[in-house]
């Protein structure tokens, strides 16, 4: 038998080892913390283990222990792992390239490619490798990584990325680098290099515990100076133990999740509910997110003596044969002012050239502005998006215009950002072109604009806006993958990639600004929630401490009374799965 502070401590009584032994891995993690100088809202607890065991107050220990483990395994099963991201990069490029050899085509590991290797992308696969087209013309989509959201023609001569969907037709490519120079690796290469650049904003618990514990740690020592028993230090750091903040305010985060995923928000990173109230700098990618990431027809301008219906309908009968990237919105245009198809009598959709044949007794040309130089003087001033060209009977009739649609809701959306979630600064932060994402930007209220923009200077724009305030990123494509890691915020809006999923703090399942919204009332609602559990539960706890000071609570009553102190706070904390308010303003 040892006696510690006068105190016996049998050092060979089973429980108390089984309290040590459950305490150790929580102790080493205080311990470390103690030893950067971090005040964090656990370190009561630690102190309250230690001295119970120096003690003999075994049993007080092992409550301490239940409730700091139970804290700390509601936050582990709320988080998500960050290299995610970066196991989503690898599995979605392909590890085998199909490389054309003397005797046909053969499968090699993607690490054997090498420049100048021919290699067959077959339909809907993924390009292993930079290169340049030289068989075959079909499109490729492009837009995770230059946010485009237009299929982009393909024929011999044309580049193509690694990382891109080929369409429908296979296509054979020279490469002109290694797959580990290619552009998607870049992207990869960012990821990891960004990996640990995110903001480390600290914890709602941490910030209360940063003024809470010093407090109680002053008042502790108080009563064992006053009275000169070690039992009363024990007493008061018992009941002072944070359990409203190691246990409530996790209890009220996995309702949160809960809730957020009754809604159709998936929460990867428990610390932007937290966070996502405080943002101030909203910043947006444009294809997908304030825009449905599909083209559609916007003007004809018709040269005089045309009628623009006429135009439409020959177009749109002829379109019904192309696989173009604009032929669906000409078609579309065309149902929605019910104008049918006619007969087509001819056909011919050579690569580069544009589509012929003959409707209706009329020849229909549809090309680009390159192939019209005999009408450049009629043509009208070429502006941001796309165009095609229409000729009838040889002679120019058109000029077809094309932007990506703006969502329904991005101008309300936008415009409530200020008026109910204090957003100081709004951005518009897009790799499509100056003119596109700077007339979308009109289009919905946004000043701000960067376009044009890489992956890699998308991350140095956040890195710029998040030195000055937290920000929020919303976007949905890979090119945002390594800018959405680095924002203090960032929000994944849609499905479309699983790497940008993984990337995001939350994932909005359906593709709707309304549900970033209610994210960011979820997060108030369940911010306001747990400060009333923990600073309720905090005011008990104090006014606990003040009983043990003068010697009325020991240690046992001590921890007897945090526990009904802990049952209210959680009871408050659960409200959070259950609103019973709206949750979206706008």
């Amino acid at each position: 038998m040892r006696y510690v502070f006068g105190v016996a401590a049998p050092w060979s009584s089973p429980p108390l080892w089984a309290t040590l032994a459950a305490s150790i891995l929580l102790l080493g993690d205080l311990g470390r913390k103690l030893l950067s100088w971090q005040i964090s809202s656990d370190l009561l607890a630690g102190v309250s283990i230690v001295a119970s065991a120096l003690l003999g107050e075994y049993l007080v220990g092992a409550i301490i222990v239940l409730m700091l483990s139970g804290g700390a395994a509601l936050e582990r099963y709320a988080t998500a792992r960050a290299s995610a991201v970066l196991d989503a990069l690898a599995r979605r490029m392909p590890q085998i390239a199909h490389r054309r050899a003397p005797h046909g085509v053969e499968d090699v590991a993607v690490g054997e490619v090498g420049p100048g290797d021919l290699l067959v992308v077959y339909p809907h696969e993924i390009c292993p490798a930079d290169g340049v087209v030289t068989s075959g013309h079909g499109t490729m989509d492009e837009s995770y990584l230059t946010g485009e959201p237009f299929l982009i023609s393909k024929a011999p001569g044309a580049a193509v990325l690694s990382g891109a969907v080929n369409g429908e037709m296979p296509l054979e490519i020279t490469t002109t680098r290694k797959p580990r120079d290619s552009r998607y690796a870049q992207i990869m290469r960012v990821m990891e290099e960004n990996e640990d650049r995110k903001p480390k904003m600290r914890r709602l618990a941490d910030r209360i515990g940063a003024w809470y514990t010093p407090l109680a740690l002053s008042m502790a020592a108080l009563g064992w100076a006053v009275s000169g028993d070690p039992l009363r230090f024990l007493s008061v750091v018992v009941i002072a133990t944070p359990c409203p903040l190691l246990i409530a305010i996790p209890v009220a985060v996995v309702g949160a999740i809960s809730l957020s995923a009754r809604r159709g928000i998936v929460i990867k990173n428990p610390a932007a509910l937290e966070l996502v109230g405080d943002c101030r700098i909203w910043i947006f990618d444009k294809t997908g997110t304030l825009t449905y990431g599909r083209p559609v027809l916007t003007a004809i301008d018709t040269a005089p003596g045309v009628e623009e219906r006429e135009v439409l309908q020959l177009a749109a009968s002829l379109e019904l044969y192309s696989k173009h990237p604009l032929a669906n919105a000409i078609r579309k245009a065309a149902e929605q002012r019910g104008l049918g198809p006619s007969p087509v009598i001819s056909l011919s959709e050579k690569p580069g050239e544009g589509l012929r044949g003959l409707v209706d007794g009329r020849a229909v040309v549809i090309t680009g502005r390159q192939h019209t130089a005999a009408w450049e003087a009629r043509l009208p001033p070429q502006e941001g998006g796309l165009e095609c060209i229409v000729l009838l009977d040889g002679d120019y009739a058109a000029t077809m215009r094309f932007r990506d649609e703006p969502r329904a809701d991005s101008r309300s959306f936008i415009a409530h950002l200020s008026r109910r979630h204090r957003a100081a600064r709004l951005i518009l932060l897009s790799g499509d072109r100056a003119s596109e994402a700077e007339c979308l930007a009109r289009a919905v209220g946004i000043e701000k604009v960067y376009a044009s923009k890489s992956p890699e200077e998308k991350v140095e724009v956040v890195l710029q806006e998040t030195a000055t305030a937290p920000t929020l990123y919303v976007g949905d494509g890979i090119n945002d993958a390594p800018a959405m890691r680095v924002a203090t915020v960032g929000v994944t809006l849609g499905t479309h990639s699983d790497i940008t999923a993984e990337a995001g703090d939350a994932v909005v399942l359906e593709a709707t600004l309304q549900k970033v919204d209610e994210l960011v009332h979820i997060g108030g609602r369940m911010r306001v929630i747990a400060l009333q559990s923990a600073l309720g539960g905090m005011a008990l706890s104090m006014a606990g401490m003040v009983l043990a000071v003068i010697g009325q609570l020991p240690p046992i009553g001590g921890a007897v009374a945090q526990e009904v102190i802990d049952l209210a706070a959680v009871l408050n904390a659960l409200r959070v799965a259950f609103p019973r308010e709206e949750l979206s303003d706008f």
